[in-house]
């Protein structure tokens, strides 16, 4: 039996067992996690998903946090002025193996999710924002005496108003 999951914007062909480098998720090393996001079951009876299998998932291992092949950069240009950039990146990757194909039942295993962010980051996202304060409930809070708090601009009105 195979399935086709989908996570970190890629799609894997799995079966039990395989070994995946995917994009890096929200896990420690030793930790169970569950891809939900399953596009198609195979074997003796293939299942196609619109777009996703409804209650399917398969449960993997998280075996390490790597970091990919380093891929540099190169800019070269030419006209006027000689200049050149290198720049260099690593992307950081989750090794995963896969344990376990589930057609059905997927939601009530207990089994954390397979996410990107971690879960104070997914939390805050949730959260909704708080607004400021509105700026003229600020001045209206402010005492009427700004003489008294700014006396240099007080000296100067009152020498205008003399004059």
């Amino acid at each position: 039996m195979f399935a086709v999951l989908k996570t970190g914007g890629k799609q894997y062909k799995v079966q039990p067992g395989d070994t995946l480098r995917v994009e890096k998720l929200a896990a420690d090393a030793g930790e169970t996690i569950q891809f939900n996001d399953v596009l198609m079951l195979g074997g003796d009876t293939p299942v196609l998903g619109a777009p996703m299998v409804a209650g399917a998932a398969v449960q993997a291992e998280v075996i390490d946090q790597i970091k990919g092949e380093k891929t540099i950069n190169f800019v070269k240009r030419r006209r006027k002025h000689g200049s050149q950039r290198t720049k260099g990146h690593r992307q950081k990757l989750t090794l995963v193996r896969i344990t376990e194909i589930l057609t059905a039942g997927a939601e009530k295993t207990g089994v954390k999710a397979a996410t990107g962010k971690a879960p104070a980051v997914a939390a805050a996202d949730a959260a909704p924002a708080k607004k400021a304060p509105a700026k003229k409930a600020a001045k209206a809070a402010k005492p009427a005496s700004d003489a008294a708090a700014k006396p240099k601009r007080a000296a100067k009105k009152a020498a205008e108003t003399k004059e």
